[in-house]
């Protein structure tokens, strides 16, 4: 809930789908157990019209409203729309006002110890960057598990608890410190790939927990609508990654690229059969094949013209 003084934690949600799913999310970061002193900021723009009638249903949360919000491309393709996903992380960074900041998106949420474990972990540890465990929300069915199992295939449980290089966006936190010391690299809008790169360079430690935990599910999409989607967020993960890349990284990835979808159907079946989801990684074993090859193209295309 909203704290008069300055909360220990903000936790900072950016709206993917909205509507109920965010609906479904505040209540489940209201629920918080044994949670510290804390805030829920949810940045909102123009094309969340639905989200203003929720302050009152949901009055201890910060809504902020950004108004208009200029992309740079329309916001009604994939690239507009992660533009704007990017930038609302940013405003609610800027406007949070806790000594930890965490990030959450709407798809996800959070395990009712989450807000305690954060904290926890931040001063056992002394870590500048907390990330935790990333379960697959159920029921969900055989394309929608295939979703998970291609983007947060690694951050399911089991996992292993320590220093880490990868740790996802979807459920990361911060000390103000390590913020403040990276803010050019994210006040229009935030990657995490750049911020957390930047933070290890200077020697900070990223920490993945399996004690910090959220479950993620999205709505029932077709599978067209998917391959669009994985070849144009592939495409801004290679354009980002080419921010910070040499000339000859670059090209040693865009001629190895056929190799990609195949290391990754071994690497996502190993990785499901160790957590004992082995048959079920087998039946999806079809659409893991089409997202991640259409992925991989995205991914590739952005190395080529280092657009988004």
């Amino acid at each position: 809930m909203v704290e008069t003084q300055a909360p220990e934690l903000s936790v900072v949600v950016a709206i993917i789908d909205g509507g109920d799913c965010l609906r479904d999310f505040l209540r489940a970061a209201l629920a918080f157990a044994d949670a510290p002193a804390h805030e829920i900021i949810v940045p909102y723009d123009q094309t969340c019209p639905e989200v203003p009638a929720m302050q009152a249903e949901f009055p201890a949360v910060r809504f902020l409203d950004m108004g208009h919000v200029a992309t740079g491309h329309p916001v009604t393709t994939e690239a507009g729309r992660h533009e704007l996903y990017d930038r609302r992380k940013s405003f609610g960074l800027k406007a949070a006002r806790g000594r930890y900041l965490a990030i959450l998106e709407d798809r996800g949420h959070p395990r009712a110890d989450w807000a305690r474990a954060v904290v926890d972990l931040h001063k056992e540890t002394g870590a500048a960057v907390v990330g935790g465990a990333i379960e697959c929300r159920e029921p969900a069915g055989a394309l929608n598990w295939t979703f998970y199992v291609t983007d947060f295939s690694q951050y399911g449980l089991p996992v292993r608890t320590g220093p880490a290089t990868w740790i996802s966006d979807v459920n990361v936190s911060y000390t103000r410190e390590a913020l403040e010391a990276t803010k050019d690299l994210w006040t229009e809008r935030y990657h995490e790939p750049i911020v957390h790169e930047a933070l290890m360079a200077r020697g900070d430690t990223l920490w993945l927990s399996d004690r910090v935990v959220i479950f993620h599910g999205r709505p029932k999409t077709p599978l067209g609508y998917m391959i669009h989607e994985r070849f144009h967020w592939g495409r801004l993960f290679g354009h980002i990654r080419t921010m910070t890349m040499s000339e000859g990284q670059r090209w040693k990835y865009i001629l190895l690229s056929p190799l990609i979808p195949p290391v990754l159907w071994l690497r996502h079946g190993m990785t499901q059969r160790r957590k004992g989801r082995g048959m079920r990684y087998l039946r999806a074993l079809p659409y893991v094949m089409i997202l991640t090859t259409a992925w991989t193209a995205g991914e590739v295309w952005g190395y080529i013209t280092r657009r988004p």
